[in-house]
């Protein structure tokens, strides 16, 4: 007997967060159901949706579900599957393989992302932009609260040794150079960072290499809207060259079990890190580790993106000061730094130090080279 109206097939669930997706095919799509037990970003999914989708190319939204204790968003399924799909996939390209699609990608995106900045770009007032990845995170109860209100954090195995409050006494040395970090005046700084005038754009607002399809769509919408450029530049730029090649897979495998080639490139992709305490005072040593692809990714991004729009929104070198708060809350902000291993604690507070000094450097502390580089 035919059947004309066959039930939809629901596939495994796939899990990046605390949302799940499922994967749904009916007999005339393929469909992808975003389970979020949060109402609020649910809502505030589609709306960035609505939003962005006037700009950049996004799967469109077919149905929105309201359940008790969740919302179900049900989008086009774009073509994906082990190691295929994302940005992502193609950061994973061995250090042998062939780079060409990758910068043939990174010109395109980055040629979209110029032509809607350029257009949309203007000088907004803090509640104008989106506060959930900033703003948000350094307001009293935010994540900064949450994470080190009554943290005092330990910089060693040992519970006599140095906390980061020693810090302000002590200072520390990175890779030899002595530098001095106020742990709790790096905090009231923070949160108070985000309460002046901005230059924003639309934008996603958190593009990370799981974010961002191939071909070219722009995925995951609750901080869609208006964006400060400097946060846009913050977060592709730490996520590419620290948190999406190593700390986000170690911390959270699970979340890429479809694209295992992750972890492959996970060694070539981790930090050398080494510490010791002398004479009173911490030293720590670390070498960054980054696979050619990553390499290519995030220098094609400066290139082509970050230079052009330092020159026209940000010049005399302003890039820097507008763009070392929006890194410092990637550094802390994403993960607690009580919670990490030892090795990765001191590694994010390397990096904290390197962000807060005075001749602080985004040409350095990215390795970037001169020409992809507009800031000094």
């Amino acid at each position: 007997m035919r059947i004309l109206n066959p039930l939809p097939r629901i596939g495994a669930p796939l899990t990046f967060s605390r949302n799940r997706l499922y994967p749904v095919d009916t007999r005339r799509r393929r469909l992808i159901a975003k389970c979020m037990p949060d109402h609020n970003e649910a809502r505030a999914e589609v709306l960035g949706h609505q939003f962005l989708r006037a700009w950049y190319p996004v799967p469109v939204l077919h149905h929105r579900v309201h359940l008790p204790g969740r919302s179900v968003l049900v989008y086009e399924r774009l073509p994906m599957g082990t190691d295929r799909g994302l940005l992502l996939d193609l950061l994973n390209t061995p250090n042998d393989g062939d780079h060409s699609t990758l910068d043939a990608y990174m010109r395109r995106i980055n040629s979209t992302y110029l032509s809607v900045f350029t257009e949309t770009a203007e000088l907004s007032s803090p509640s104008t932009v989106v506060g959930k990845l900033y703003r948000d995170r350094a307001l009293s109860g935010g994540r900064l609260d949450q994470y080190y209100a009554h943290n005092d954090i330990p910089l060693t195995e040992t519970q006599k040794g140095p906390r980061l409050s020693d810090l302000t006494r002590t200072g520390l040395y990175v890779n030899g150079r002595h530098y001095q970090l106020d742990w709790a005046g790096t905090l009231s700084w923070l949160r108070e960072a985000f309460d002046t005038p901005v230059w924003s754009v639309i934008s996603q607002g958190d593009p990370t290499d799981v974010n961002l399809a191939v071909p070219p769509a722009w995925l995951d919408y609750d901080t869609a809207g208006r964006n400060a450029i400097a946060g846009e530049i913050a977060n592709f730029s730490f996520y590419t060259a620290v948190l999406g090649g190593w700390l986000v897979p170690t911390l959270n495998p699970q979340a890429f079990a479809q694209h295992p080639a992750t972890f492959d490139r996970l060694p070539a992709n981790t930090p050398c890190v080494s510490a010791h305490p002398h004479a009173g005072t911490l030293h720590i040593r670390f070498t960054d580790r980054l696979t050619q692809a990553r390499r290519l990714a995030l220098a094609r991004y400066w290139e082509l993106l970050v230079r052009p729009l330092a020159a026209r929104y940000f010049p005399g070198g302003t890039l820097t000061e507008a763009l070392r708060p929006y890194l410092v809350m990637r550094i802390i902000g994403v993960f607690d730094l009580v919670s990490l291993p030892l090795d990765q604690r001191l590694y994010l507070l390397a990096k904290l130090t390197l962000c807060m000094a005075p001749d602080f450097s985004p040409t350095r502390f990215f390795d970037l080279t001169e020409p992809s580089c507009p800031t000094r």
